[in-house]
């Protein structure tokens, strides 16, 4: 095997509550992932040696030592002492900093097409330990599961199999604004700290959201959504607030901010009602995605 393409597939915090921050400077959270058919598609190629070449159609990626999905293929070089090169394209279609995960999902499934393209037999939990150290999301796309909460930064993964064939349609919005994640929580450090408490534990408001999944009640789904960030995001980069009033305007039954934004999303009852909404949707300043649960 010398080329492999695979999708790389971004996703949604259904669920996602700051917990405090850690005296390594990150921060324990709670959340619950949705993986969902947006994706990248990725080509790995055998290169002789050990050179590791970032091709991409996309201007806002680094294509160099910066880039998650060269760290990743560098992690396993340096890890298990290979004389194995590769090129890695990346034809981009989860945007840059919308807090879908785009470069955490490009790193894992770099590590999960490498496995195969250089015949490494790795386990998941060997990949999972590679991914933590690339980022706090990469270990979720290891798991090729639709749903999974998150503990610790986001690394500790369970998955939820209950909920493997239950899928949901959503309009995603993403507007044409970069946000920094070390800025958002910076900002939650400073405004959001001991403001943030709940009546219930975050176990206890996951356990709801996936109580209502289960039953496929997507009104009670609804009214468990929650994010941490958001109030902390929009503070910062107040135009977000005119992205998730549009969403809402349409009429769908929820919309919130996906991890630390930029993007928001709203449940849809089908697919139907999804295209139904993006008709009404018409900033010119924001892109409009409709995708499912994957």
């Amino acid at each position: 095997m010398k080329k492999i393409r695979i999708k790389s597939y971004a996703k949604l915090n259904l669920y996602l509550e700051i917990l405090n921050k850690r005296k390594d400077g990150f921060h324990n959270i709670y959340t619950l992932f949705e993986r969902i058919g947006l994706a990248d598609t990725i080509t790995l190629e055998s290169l002789p040696g050990v050179k590791i070449e970032i091709h991409s159609d996309s201007r806002e990626i680094p294509l160099d030592q910066a880039n998650l999905a060269y760290k990743a293929a560098l992690i396993l070089q340096k890890s298990l002492n290979l004389k194995k090169g590769v090129k890695i394209t990346i034809e981009k279609r989860i945007p840059v900093g919308s807090g879908m995960g785009g470069g955490s999902s490009n790193a894992a499934y770099t590590l999960l097409g490498l496995n195969r393209l250089w015949h490494l037999n790795l386990s998941r939990k060997q990949l999972c330990n590679f991914a933590q150290k690339l980022g706090s999301d990469v270990p979720f796309f290891i798991y090729n599961c639709p749903f999974a909460l998150g503990e610790g930064r986001g690394e500790k993964i369970k998955p939820l199999k209950a909920l493997n064939r239950f899928k949901m349609w959503h309009v995603v919005a993403v507007p044409r604004i970069f946000v920094s994640t070390a800025r958002v929580y910076a900002g939650w450090d400073k405004a959001e700290k001991g403001q943030n408490l709940r009546l219930t534990s975050a176990k206890s408001n996951a356990k709801l959201l996936i109580l209502n999944l289960r039953k496929r009640d997507l009104l009670g789904v609804a009214h468990c959504l929650f994010n941490s960030l958001e109030k902390v995001t929009t503070s910062l980069y107040p135009d977000l607030v005119r992205v998730k009033k549009n969403l809402q305007k349409t009429g769908l039954q929820a919309a919130m901010m996906s991890g630390s934004g930029s993007a928001f999303f709203a449940l849809c009852v089908s697919r139907k009602e999804a295209r139904q909404a993006r008709t009404k949707l018409r900033d010119k300043n924001t892109l409009y995605f409709l995708t499912q649960t994957k």
